[in-house]
């Protein structure tokens, strides 16, 4: 299931190589949510990596993920974790629609592959103005 979010970059973290088949690559984004901003952190894995190096912190950007979930047995006690995992980020202008270093991404797995309708919904973390509400001459 794809989500997407719009936010500045508060941090970029360095490309980790976690074992010798997998790396990955952490950020921040600041997302105003009412009074006091969100601090949301994301990953990108393997070849998506590099999907952020265009950008600087302090970037507005919408950032395309999916919302992952593991669990694992250690000592006989289920544990359980979660990522949000990066594999689209584009400046949030608009721009040229840049999936970040010109290079062109396919999504793993786009959200349209899901039927149900309900399942497809994109969430926003900001709320949506009604054409009423928004006095912005853009």
């Amino acid at each position: 299931m794809a989500y997407d979010v719009t936010g500045r970059l508060h941090e970029i973290f360095d490309e980790q190589q976690v074992s010798e088949k997998f790396r990955k690559r952490e950020f921040v984004l600041e997302v105003q949510d009412g009074q006091y901003p969100e601090h949301i952190k994301f990953q990108m894995v393997q070849d998506k990596t590099s999907l952020i190096d265009p950008y600087k912190m302090g970037d507005e950007v919408k950032v395309t993920f999916n919302l992952r979930g593991r669990g694992f047995n250690k000592n006989g006690q289920m544990l359980y974790f979660t990522n949000l995992e990066a594999w689209k980020i584009e400046s949030a202008s608009g721009g040229n629609g840049s999936f970040g270093g010109g290079q062109q991404q396919a999504a793993p797995r786009p959200a349209a592959q899901n039927q149900n309708p309900t399942l497809r919904a994109q969430p926003s973390a900001a709320p949506i103005a009604s054409d009423d509400d928004n006095d912005l001459p853009f």
